[in-house]
């Protein structure tokens, strides 16, 4: 029998369910990558970093809920890189800082809260520019990082890595998606679990993402993207929802196969993959599920819980 050589950021799972459909089940472990910057986090800045140094503009300005993991990392990001960060919060200010707040005016992040109105404004030029004005000249990283900067980065994840038929990975933006969809090749494809109840919306939002990179100067592997699709049914709620079920699934992978999960992201994701194992969704084959990383939303998702049984 011949043997598969796959680089150590790969972890093949042994899974009876996936056996019994002719799936190969593997995970590409982006959460390993760095303690602070991991994940899809990692892609997503890097050209976002780049740009700003080239540009010789000293100052980050991002935007993010309490328990971003985009303000966790953004925050960790230019401490190392030497950048000056300011994050733009949803929402009040509330003391004590939570964690991931309290992670990132560690790393030297200024925080400035903003009105859930005015937040929603956060992509008009309007906004951006009194930003600027306010704080004089800064780059400006979407939430999420969510442009085509995150995107460039994001399609350097699948390099190399042409042996698996099927990728699956949770969406936010779906950045990460649009990124990896244009540097497939055809014959593999895309699977996408929005974890935003409604989660339909992205479909939009991934052709305007890929039809923008395809038309800028940017670098593309390829000239149309690898076929990719939504899968909308696993978000239990919505953002940062979580029930039992979900929690109870994420504990007992983490002890069987040694791969910690977070509750908003990747925990939807394969709970989503192994019950579609369980009805027959997946052709034969080797299926690679991306762990994005970003396990320190988990620590809100337990503050919430404490609060329940404790109120």
């Amino acid at each position: 029998m011949s043997s598969i050589f796959l680089p150590p950021a790969i972890q093949k799972i042994n899974s009876q369910i996936a056996d019994s459909v002719g799936v190969k089940l593997y995970v590409l472990r982006l959460d390993l990558m760095h303690s602070q910057v991991n994940g899809n986090k990692w892609f997503k800045l890097k050209y976002n970093l780049l740009s700003a140094k080239e540009k010789n503009v000293s100052t980050i300005l991002t935007f993010g809920g309490a328990y971003s993991n985009h303000i966790f990392a953004t925050a960790a990001a230019g401490n190392i890189f030497g950048f000056r960060t300011i994050g733009v919060i949803r929402g009040e200010e509330t003391f004590p800082l939570n964690p991931t707040l309290s992670f990132a005016v560690e790393q030297g992040m200024q925080l400035v809260y903003c009105n859930r109105t005015t937040y929603r404004q956060r992509h008009t030029t309007q906004l951006q520019e009194d930003l600027k004005q306010r704080f004089d000249e800064v780059f400006i990283i979407p939430e999420g990082g969510c442009n085509l900067n995150g995107m460039r980065g994001c399609t350097e994840i699948m390099q190399n890595l042409e042996l698996f038929d099927t990728i699956c990975l949770a969406c936010g933006t779906a950045t990460t998606l649009a990124g990896i969809a244009i540097s497939l090749h055809l014959k593999q494809k895309i699977i996408g679990f929005p974890i935003l109840k409604g989660g339909e919306f992205l479909a939009a939002e991934i052709e305007s993402l890929i039809n923008n990179y395809l038309t800028s100067d940017l670098p593309a592997l390829v000239n149309s993207p690898a076929p990719w699709e939504l899968v909308c049914d696993y978000h239990f709620g919505g953002y940062a929802k979580v029930n039992q079920e979900l929690i109870m699934f994420c504990q007992k992978f983490t002890q069987e196969h040694d791969i910690p999960l977070d509750y908003v992201y990747t925990g939807k994701m394969f709970y989503g993959v192994m019950n579609l194992l369980q009805q027959g969704f997946f052709q034969p084959g080797r299926l690679l599920l991306i762990h994005t990383g970003v396990l320190q939303g988990n620590q809100g998702i337990n503050e919430k819980l404490l609060r329940k049984v404790f109120k």
